[in-house]
């Protein structure tokens, strides 16, 4: 039986930035990275039913202290 243990993650959900329209139109590539080099990872998007993102979904690791 393997003895090492799994690995645990945290997760955010990001409101992706909209513009004055209320649609996404800011780029949020600058706010990714930023995100990116804390540790987090983009899991994907959590879409409304009938379009668009509501949520982009993130992950990172928990590390043991």
């Amino acid at each position: 039986m393997c003895t090492a243990s799994r690995p645990t993650w945290e997760y955010k959900a990001l409101e992706p930035p909209k513009g004055l329209t209320k649609r996404e139109v800011v780029d949020p590539t600058a706010e990714l990275n930023e995100l990116g080099a804390e540790g987090w990872e983009l899991v994907g998007p959590i879409d409304y039913d009938k379009g668009g993102t509501k949520f982009l979904l993130l992950k990172r690791q928990v590390l043991d202290e």
